[in-house]
């Protein structure tokens, strides 16, 4: 299988781009600020023709940068915590939902958080263990929950109803399954409401302060041995780190008293979920692991001396920064004064940002009909996507330069999130992703990690097969 490069002309083969996600790149070095990368590979996939007028969308991700990711997180929270002290990264699923990506964070010492059937199966087909697979949801099944037991993957539970569904559960079958319980500390929301998770009224977890609930979890662990772990999730896009610091002494706190009201340490692992905010406005990693994990230690010191092991559930900020989708401008208009690059990105790729453009602005770079950096003066005008409704945009009122048919709109920080949960809004296919790394030569690789969505393939998953079941059956 020929490999493409950062060098020459597309291979003639028509072949998909050779290697893996996990095989790209060797030593990465520190982490660093991943925009001439970008460029690098932006400019590689026009040249290769992996992006082009029959091709005009596909997502970007960066290898170099997931894995310096990772190394960064690891590093934080070993530097806090005591040596010995057993610490399980695991990636939110949720936020890049690919298996070649689960695979290459496995591969970087990061296990999984799942939070549906589907989640796990894309965890195991990734090949992260059950031991370090996490299984968060607050509407498990029973068949959900017998799955996970029967595998020994964690499990926390998110409400007295679920806990009594896993009290018949672990009676009627021996498990490994480490099992806790969600808990929300209610500490407040952040300037992001629909994804603040430790509200008053937030949906997840035991709130512990409503009348009755702290003492109903302590009771909860004195009448059930076999619960180990405590879980509270309480950061996420628009949280300050120190609200997400004091969620995490909240569920310190709780977990000292049941210990102390046990008379032995019972809860022997905490799961402080994970929520890092991303920088969205430039190429800046802020705020770093580093600087939560360190906040961490002063707020809550207990928490790292090795009395309890450790789990963390990040996501957005693993990904985020590494991941680019770009697309081709098909049409440079003119509407009421204002320039209008019409492109293959919209609300198919960026639901969150089309429909809530103030909570999810996205940068957006204007590369031109080669792949090249674009120069010339900003201009004021929108990036809009293809869909048929008018909010249909990535930009407006942008000041970039100007976008002419042919040339290249690049969102960026869409690593997580983004292109991986598609919304088929128009029959829109899923664009083709791509992993890419340095080839050894000074060029840049690419690896396929999820072909394009055929045609054939919306039709097949729109009830094609059964075109005559409402005709033919009333």
């Amino acid at each position: 299988m020929a490999a493409y490069t950062g060098t020459g002309d597309a291979d003639s083969t028509g072949e998909e781009p050779d290697g893996t996600p996990e095989e790209l790149g060797g030593d990465q070095g520190p982490a660093v600020n991943g925009g001439p990368r970008r460029d690098e590979a932006v400019r590689a996939a026009v040249e290769q023709g992996l992006v082009g007028p029959a091709t005009p969308i596909i997502g970007l991700l960066d290898i170099t940068g997931i894995r310096a990711s990772a190394a960064a997180l690891r590093a934080a929270f070993d530097v806090v915590t005591a040596p010995g002290t057993p610490v399980l990264h695991a990636f939110a699923v949720k936020a890049t939902p690919l298996v070649p990506v689960l695979r290459l964070l496995h591969r970087e010492g990061i296990g999984a958080e799942v939070a549906s059937p589907g989640e796990l199966a894309l965890a195991r087909a990734a090949g992260v263990p059950p031991a370090r697979t996490v299984l968060d949801s607050p509407a498990k099944t029973p068949a959900e929950l017998r799955e996970a037991l029967a595998l020994g993957i964690a499990v926390n539970a998110d409400n007295p109803q679920e806990l009594a569904r896993l009290d018949a559960l672990v009676r009627s079958a021996s498990t490994r399954s480490p099992i806790g319980i969600r808990v929300n500390p209610q500490v407040g929301g952040g300037s992001i409401g629909a994804l603040s998770t430790a509200t008053a009224t937030s949906k997840f977890g035991v709130a512990l302060r409503d009348e009755g609930a702290r003492e109903w979890v302590v009771r909860a662990y004195l009448d059930r041995p076999w619960l180990t772990r405590l879980h509270a999730h309480s950061g996420s896009q628009g949280m300050p780190l120190e609200l997400m610091a004091r969620a995490v002494a909240e569920t310190y706190g709780l977990a000292e008293e049941i210990n102390e009201r046990a008379g032995r340490r019972q809860i022997d692992t905490l799961d402080i979920g994970g929520g890092l905010p991303v920088n969205f406005g430039s190429d800046a990693h802020t705020p770093t692991y580093e600087e939560y994990a360190r906040l961490l230690a002063a707020t809550v010191p207990g928490l790292f001396d090795g009395r309890y092991g450790l789990v963390t559930e990040f996501g957005r900020s693993l990904l985020a920064k590494h991941g680019v989708v770009l697309a081709r401008v098909e049409y440079a208009k003119s509407a009421g004064g204002r320039a209008i690059a019409v492109t293959h990105a919209g609300v198919q790729v960026a639901a969150r940002t089309v429909y809530a453009p103030k909570s999810w602005p996205l940068r957006v770079a204007a590369y031109d009909t080669k792949g090249r950096p674009k120069a010339g003066p900003d201009v004021v005008q929108d990036v809009a996507g293809p869909a048929c409704f008018a909010g249909d945009l990535l930009a407006e009122g942008r000041l970039m330069p100007l976008l002419e048919q042919g040339d290249y709109a690049a969102a960026l920080d869409t690593g997580a999130y983004y292109f991986a949960h598609h919304y088929a809004y128009n029959s829109l296919a899923r664009p083709g992703i791509y992993g890419f790394g340095p080839d050894g030569a000074g060029g840049v690789r690419f690896a396929v990690v999820r072909t394009p969505q055929t045609v054939d393939e919306i039709v097949a998953e729109s009830g094609g097969s059964h075109a005559e079941s409402l005709t033919g059956t009333f």
